[in-house]
């Protein structure tokens, strides 16, 4: 039987343009084809899954889409709207509507009094059409300002591998270390634990799952880290 030709192994680092197949395939994500030739377009890890070839970004900026929940960090005020950095290429705009219980009476109010620069918030992207910034709710549970704890940043492509499978992980890391943790699809991670060292061992943690998320084995050593440094 003839075999259609691929140029990878498993999980293969590849580079842009490099040659990952050729034949009757699908292009994935990170993926291009010319013809019957299919290419990266990043550094990755190459993978082949149900015809499909993908690659793997090992870094790159979050692109928002809607129904993400991220973890922004508000930049300006302007009357009616906080601007927020969401580690993207566009600023996330809150509106007052979408973040206050009353309409914002801005003839008596400053919208500093509730939000103000370099405060952080857990908010849900609500639309989003490359043409214009992505605008943000807390108007629902779990979401609003953060009022304590530790705030991380990783990489946005390894936010999968710190959630772990149906949750498997941060299941873990929650269970281990006695904290509470959130996980913004931008790769900014909210800690808060009943002291600082909880929260720097999380922290230390979750580093450790960044640098080594293309290894084997990584949930049993992340747990046996958690068990021997806790205090």
């Amino acid at each position: 039987m003839f075999k259609i030709p691929i140029n990878f192994g498993t999980r293969q680092l590849v580079v842009p343009g490099f040659l990952l197949a050729e034949g009757k395939y699908e292009a994935g994500p990170n993926v291009y084809n010319e013809g019957d030739k299919f290419y990266s377009t990043v550094i990755g890890l190459a993978e082949l899954r149900n015809n499909v070839v993908t690659v793997i970004p090992l870094r790159g900026c979050y692109i928002p889409s809607v129904g993400d929940v991220v973890i922004g960090k508000v930049v300006d005020v302007i009357t009616t709207a906080w601007m927020l950095d969401i580690r993207s290429p566009w600023l996330g705009v809150l509106f007052a509507k979408e973040h206050l219980s009353k309409p914002l009476n801005v003839m008596k109010e400053d919208a500093r009094d509730y939000l103000d620069i370099g405060e952080m918030i857990i908010a849900k992207i609500i639309s989003f059409d490359r043409t214009k910034n992505p605008a943000l709710t807390t108007k629902e549970q779990g979401l609003g300002k953060i009022q304590r704890g530790t705030v991380i940043e990783v990489d946005p492509t390894r936010v999968p591998r710190i959630i772990g499978k149906k949750g498997s992980m941060i299941s873990m890391l929650k269970k281990d270390s006695g904290c509470q943790i959130y996980v913004g699809q931008n790769g900014r991670i909210w800690i808060s634990g009943k002291n600082r060292e909880d929260e720097a061992l999380v922290a230390g943690a979750i580093k450790k799952i960044e640098a080594e998320a293309h290894t084997t084995g990584l949930t049993d050593r992340i747990h046996e880290y958690l068990i021997k440094n806790r205090m």
